[in-house]
């Protein structure tokens, strides 16, 4: 945010802006054959965050825990450029400060993404679950955004987000 640009905003408007934010994206596919149970197009999640600066992408996998920093600006808009990829988006806020622990539970992709994200509600389980509650905030929020589509394949054939290894 340029500094001009800064000063005509009021404080509150300012720190709502360069506070990070998160894409939360649901995908129907399934490697494993028990998460064939879960609602098709909530299968699996995942999230990333915008610090201002960067989107670091946060995957939890059964095989373990994938973060990265995408090779785009913080500008790019990824919740759009993840929908035209088939994933069902939201935007969320990621709350931070606080103070009290999160309630234990099994390490899922729905908590790996709660826990990113500050959310520490216990029977939030399943990614659709998560879905939903996502989508309630968004809608009585002013600032949030949502983007919906049918799943239809994780990143199939599209240009990677992230620099060649």
């Amino acid at each position: 945010m340029s500094a001009p640009l800064a000063h005509a905003m009021s404080a509150p408007l300012a720190r709502a802006m360069s506070a990070p934010f998160a894409v939360v994206a649901f995908t129907g596919e399934a490697d494993l054959p028990w998460l064939r149970l879960l609602r098709p197009g909530f299968r699996h999640c995942f999230v990333a965050v915008n610090d201002g600066r960067h989107w670091l992408v946060i995957d939890p996998l059964s095989s373990g825990m994938e973060v990265r920093v995408a090779a785009v600006g913080a500008d790019f808009d990824l919740g759009t450029w993840l929908t035209a990829q088939g994933l069902t988006v939201v935007i969320a806020a990621v709350r931070r400060g606080l103070t009290q622990p999160a309630p234990w539970a099994p390490f899922t992709c729905v908590e790996a993404v709660k826990r990113v994200l500050g959310l520490h509600h216990r029977f939030l389980i399943t990614p659709w679950q998560l879905y939903r509650h996502l989508v309630r905030i968004a809608v009585g929020t002013s600032n949030a955004g949502i983007y919906s589509t049918i799943s239809s394949g994780l990143f199939s054939g599209v240009p990677s987000l992230y620099p060649k290894e």
